[in-house]
């Protein structure tokens, strides 16, 4: 089994001095842009980067980056999802958050906060406390807004207590073009 530790410890030399490069007082590699910025969110632990493709159930407990496919359902109930620009999602979705710059075909629920990004496209229902939609974004589906009562996972996985009072709007936009 592969650990984190057994990767450090192979590649280290007897004797870590004679290992070193002499110092020099010019840089040898140029500094690196500031303007860069990394193609995953700062925030996200795991990343299934754009080559990955994942068929099944995917849970966790640690914030997720996805730039890749992922087909099935996706649980990550006290973590952020983050689904990158060339992210493609076939799945239903529960998170505490999430974030859609990408394609996601299912239904999402955020039980704080779901965030699509001008880039996002969603063909599904929503289900969130909060909801940002920013201009440019593709939503096709209805948005269910649960104020003031967190969303259990009795109801988000589809069994409805009796006294849930929502606020239900159906959004529809045009279709995406590219």
């Amino acid at each position: 089994m592969w650990k984190k530790e057994d990767v450090k410890t192979q590649g280290v030399p007897e004797n870590p001095a004679a290992a070193l490069p002499p110092v020099s007082s010019t840089p040898s590699t140029p500094p690196r842009d500031s303007s860069f910025a990394p193609p995953v969110s700062p925030r996200a632990a795991a990343c299934i980067s754009q080559g990955i493709r994942i068929k099944g159930d995917v849970t966790g407990s640690e914030d997720l980056f996805i730039d890749g496919h992922l087909e099935g359902k996706l649980d990550l109930a006290n973590n952020s999802l983050t689904v990158g620009p060339n992210g493609e999602i076939k799945a239903d979705i529960y998170a505490r958050e999430v974030i859609v710059r990408g394609r996601v075909d299912g239904k999402i629920i955020g039980r704080e906060k779901i965030q699509l990004w001008s880039t996002g496209n969603v063909a599904g229902d929503l289900q969130t406390e909060r909801l940002t939609i920013e201009d440019g974004a593709v939503l096709r589906g209805k948005v269910e807004i649960e104020t003031g009562k967190p969303i259990t996972t009795r109801e988000a996985r589809g069994i409805s207590a009796p006294s849930l009072k929502s606020a239900a709007a159906s959004a529809a936009s045009g279709s995406v073009t590219t």
